[in-house]
């Protein structure tokens, strides 16, 4: 009996990637203008919050600070 096991050439399997790849991004249901508009701006709140927070806790931490050293500065003029 004849070998029937061929290698494939290294084009060949590249070509074969590609194709396997463009067929999983078919497979994609990609979110739509409104909803990634949506996400954006949760996204930004939620930044804009935790920096806040963490701006208002530097600047107390910074003032106990003053207090215990007894600089007599504050951050705040």
């Amino acid at each position: 009996m004849a070998e029937t096991n061929k290698k494939k050439s290294g084009f060949s399997k590249l070509l074969s990637f590609f194709r396997a790849c463009i067929g999983e991004l078919k497979k994609i249901s990609w979110p739509t203008v409104s909803t990634t508009t949506k996400n954006f701006g949760i996204v930004v709140l939620v930044i804009l919050i935790a920096g806040l927070f963490i701006f208002g806790l530097d600047m107390g931490l910074y003032e106990l600070l003053g207090l215990v050293m007894n600089t007599g500065s504050s951050a705040v003029s």
